[in-house]
């Protein structure tokens, strides 16, 4: 739940109803939990196609939470969990660049059709901000390091088409309708509850599941690539600061919300290996295989996150080491006493 940091919110939020759209994934859960602990009321919309009731099980009996089991796609049910609400985080996607490779139709319904629908759905019912998950994917093939928010190259796969299509509805709603939008453009975002099994788990939970299974993980290429991996705490932060900035200039448009910090998927391994390790030495010996690079994959991300710290007030509140070492001791403990 949350903590002192996020302390300076229960003004803002404390009595509010706020919707989280994929309230029970990986991000929305954190997002609600910590609402939860301000005092706000939270509905959660999930269908729990990728959402896990585990992650909201905490929350049941909490009178200020509210759970519809529900589709962004249907219309009706966007309308049905905004009963009430002040505001919005719109979390739900279909996500995972292969998974949109695989499958871009189903991508594009989710995405699209679902964010069109809840954008309509505010607007409707007199909603005046939302703030909503955008990606990273969104600058393609840009070569450009760091990536500003104004300079994108061209999607590299369905997936980043869908996010940044999404930011273009949320630009024309605005001139359409008024309804203040604000997009984040998460990098590579981990943390505790994020699901390590699956063929589209995210890279920091499969090396973890793998180690801690005394199992080499498989890295996709030489290890060479990097990201700016993203602790959930920082998310949480980011969207905070999104949904109750008060100067105009902050809204409609987009932030990337990361470290600002690159790491390789080799360094990655290590780093995740020690901290691991100091549960069971025997990780330590473990070592990586390398496979074929993904497609759709982009070489490096490395985030500017100068726009956000001037007109959001955000600032890295976990850097990448500190929070894989939070991680892997979720990890460790969860996959142990299951």
């Amino acid at each position: 739940m949350a903590d002192c940091k996020f302390a300076s919110f229960r003004n803002s939020f404390a009595g509010k109803h706020i919707l989280v759209t994929g309230g029970a994934g990986f991000i929305g859960s954190h997002l609600a939990a910590n609402l939860l602990s301000l005092d706000a009321f939270v509905t959660v919309l999930d269908n729990f196609s990728t959402g896990k009731r585990e992650n909201i099980a905490p929350f049941m009996e909490n009178k200020n939470f509210r759970l519809i089991e529900g589709d962004i796609r249907n219309m009706e049910d966007c309308k049905k969990a905004l009963a009430n609400v002040d505001m919005v985080l719109h979390e739900a996607a279909l996500g995972s660049v292969p998974r949109s490779i695989k499958d871009p139709v189903t991508s594009t319904h989710v995405n699209i059709l679902g964010f069109v629908n809840m954008l309509s759905s505010c607007v409707e019912a007199g909603i005046k901000r939302i703030v909503y998950a955008a990606s990273s994917s969104t600058y393609g093939d840009s070569k450009t390091l760091p990536k500003v928010e104004e300079n994108i190259g061209k999607p590299l796969s369905p997936y980043a088409i869908t996010k940044y299509v999404n930011e273009l509805y949320a630009e024309n709603f605005h001139t359409l309708y008024g309804i203040d939008t604000v997009g984040l453009r998460y990098f590579n975002v981990f943390g505790p509850r994020q699901d390590p099994y699956g063929a589209y788990a995210a890279v920091i939970p499969k090396f973890a599941n793998s180690l801690i299974d005394h199992q080499s993980p498989v890295i996709n290429g030489d290890g060479s690539f990097s990201r700016d991996f993203t602790f959930v705490d920082n998310v949480v932060l980011a969207n905070f600061l999104a949904l109750t900035a008060e100067n105009k200039n902050a809204l409609n448009t987009v932030y990337n919300v990361a470290c600002g910090k690159q790491t390789s998927l080799n360094e990655l391994f290590h780093f995740l290996q020690d901290t691991l390790g100091s549960f069971d030495p025997a990780i330590k010996e473990i070592r990586p295989l390398y496979g074929p690079e993904r497609k759709g994959d982009v070489p490096h991300s490395l985030a500017s996150i100068e726009k956000a710290r001037s007109l959001l007030g955000y600032e890295v509140l976990c850097d990448v080491k500190n929070g894989l070492l939070q991680s892997g001791k979720w990890y460790w403990e969860t996959k142990k006493n299951s």
